[in-house]
């Protein structure tokens, strides 16, 4: 295999780019001609497919989001587009493809190579934290960053009267985002879609602990739940506290990338880049400390749950 390209695909996640620079930077040291699709399968469909070299990677590592566009691509998901794609990197001498993104991205790549016999590795790339068969996607270290430094921000806010904040996280249907949120900042609530709660149980609690002198409440909410203005409205109503609610949304997904998510994507790059060569389709995992290359229908197609450990650590 003498050529590949590389593709972000769904939603933008910190820590790409340097996924784009390691990328480049390894074909290159391996021999390899390494290509950029722009704007995910819409680009590969229409063809923006452009060689990449070292001055295409130059200064993006401190950078979020990803320097060559994402989409989510209705246009994929038939066959004749496919094609199409398929035709695209056969006309350019391209035989292997990195995908960034989450499920959706994966069987998408899935097709492809069923269909076109074209080798395809992808790499876990979602805040959401939500892909079965690994423990870790690559954007999810610097959202929890982002998330803790708000959390922290409002709690200094939240002190200073006698106020309810709750706050939004994203995380699509899985509450992991807002679960890890809300135990590393110290949050009295947190309400997500994998464990039960009792408002009852929280009213008391509340209650006894404003008698007992506490004048503020942190609670987290997983978007999920479409709960966020009904809890504001329950402090006001049954905890007796003035209420604001903030969804931080899309600030989730930009800043600055930490270390994790730069030597993650580093390694996850590099993993799928030797699987490749190894003409190998899958997926790269991360389970604890170790990489794994898994099969796409074990990851794609199956449903995450989060570990029953750290929902343990809430309950």
């Amino acid at each position: 295999m003498r050529r590949m390209a590389i593709l972000c695909s769904g939603g933008d996640v910190s820590g790409m780019n340097a996924a784009l620079k390691r990328f480049v930077e390894y074909a290159l040291m391996r021999r390899i001609e390494p290509f950029f699709v722009y704007d995910g399968y819409e680009g590969l469909i229409d063809g923006r497919i452009v060689k990449a070299g070292y001055e295409d990677v130059a200064r993006i590592l401190t950078l979020g989001g990803t320097n060559i566009g994402s989409a989510r691509s209705k246009r994929f998901m038939e066959a004749s587009y496919r094609a199409q794609a398929a035709r695209q990197l056969q006309k350019r001498g391209i035989e292997g493809i990195v995908v960034l993104g989450g499920e959706g991205s994966f069987k998408g790549m899935q097709l492809l190579h069923q269909e076109h016999a074209v080798a395809v590795a992808g790499i876990p790339s979602t805040i959401d934290n939500d892909i079965a068969g690994t423990e870790y996607c690559l954007g999810v270290d610097t959202a929890l960053n982002t998330v803790k430094c708000q959390i922290d921000a409002v709690r200094d806010t939240a002190a200073s009267f006698r106020r309810a904040f709750v706050i939004e996280t994203m995380g699509r249907e899985c509450g992991y985002l807002a679960l890890v949120s809300a135990l590393t900042s110290g949050a009295e609530m947190c309400l997500i879609p994998e464990l039960p709660y009792d408002l009852q149980a929280y009213e008391a609690r509340f209650k006894r602990q404003l008698q007992e002198g506490r004048r503020y409440f942190i609670a987290v909410v997983a978007e999920a739940l479409k709960k966020t203005d009904e809890i504001a409205a329950w402090f006001a109503s049954r905890i007796g506290v003035e209420s604001r609610t903030v969804v931080l949304g899309h600030t989730q997904r930009g800043g600055n990338p930490t270390v994790y998510d730069r030597i993650t994507a580093f390694r996850f790059v590099t993993r799928a880049v030797d699987e490749l060569l190894r003409n190998r389709s899958g997926v790269v995992c991360l389970e604890g400390s170790a990489l794994t290359y898994k099969k796409v229908e074990d990851v794609a197609f199956k449903p995450y749950r989060i570990s029953e450990e750290l929902l343990a650590l809430w309950e």
